[in-house]
């Protein structure tokens, strides 16, 4: 049967087999294998096509979920399991921040606790080194924000939260390198990516997020677990807005 799935993405990207199989180094008929019989190939090929094509390999290749090296992989990806996100060692999260070296991606409502651990500036240090920062906070404005705060008896606290965040921000966004973006998604997971680390603090309905579980991952090659949730991540700065003056966000959030 053929896979239909590596032929559309294929086709997607307005690429030929010919072309495909150049940019993965290997023969077109090898590619057209792929296609026509379904057959998936080893695993560095596999993660080489998903990435050339902008999907996940499970999608073109669904039978991988279950192949026991992926598994495996996977397991070992976590690092440690805190119950609660202020479990997690203050040092663990200043660590992170001081031995970035290529990104730090950052995807929270408000993620206060965050400057109040930091001297944010210290991001922008980061930026003037090369290291990309990329920071989704929630939209004060946005729906999300308001039902999240419904959920967690906050109310319009969480928004001015967010207020209160995007002033500690304000400082590094001149600096190349730095952007930050508001968001109005519902969130499952706040994530926060430095480099090959992660710390996913998980959601959970009524419940604030310093109470919630906290999953400490490390990109294992061959592992699936950092890199869905990075999917995840691209997913919503894609959609996020861009901002560049808070003082207008606070404007329209008080000319409500």
């Amino acid at each position: 049967m053929p896979n239909e799935r590596l032929r559309g993405a294929v086709s997607a990207r307005e690429l030929t087999t010919q072309r495909c199989a150049e940019l993965l180094g290997v023969d077109p008929k090898t590619v057209e294998r792929w296609i026509t019989r379904d057959r998936v190939p080893h695993r560095a090929h596999r993660v080489a096509a998903a990435d050339l094509l902008g999907v996940d390999e499970t999608y073109l290749w669904p039978s991988v979920v279950d192949d026991l090296r992926t598994v495996s992989a996977g397991r070992a990806e976590m690092v440690e399991f805190y119950p609660s996100r202020s479990a997690v060692p203050l040092e663990l999260w200043r660590s992170l921040i001081q031995q970035a070296r290529e990104s730090v991606d950052i995807l929270v409502f408000a993620g206060l606790f965050l400057p109040e651990l930091h001297d944010i500036t210290q991001l922008g240090e980061r930026a003037r080194q090369g290291c990309r920062i990329r920071v989704l906070l929630a939209d004060p404005n946005g729906a999300a924000v308001r039902r999240r705060g419904d959920e967690e008896g906050f109310g319009v606290g969480l928004a001015h939260r967010v207020l209160l965040s995007l002033r500690y921000y304000e400082p590094i966004l001149a600096i190349p390198g730095v952007e930050v973006r508001l968001h109005d998604t519902t969130l499952y997971a706040s994530i926060f990516r430095v480099d090959e680390t992660m710390l996913v603090n998980t959601h959970v309905y009524g419940s604030t997020a310093a109470h919630n579980p906290v999953l400490h991952l490390r990109r294992v090659p061959g592992g699936r677990v950092v890199d869905h949730y990075l999917t995840s991540f691209d997913r919503v700065w894609t959609h996020a807005k861009r901002t560049s003056d808070i003082n207008a966000v606070i404007a329209a959030f008080d000319g409500r």
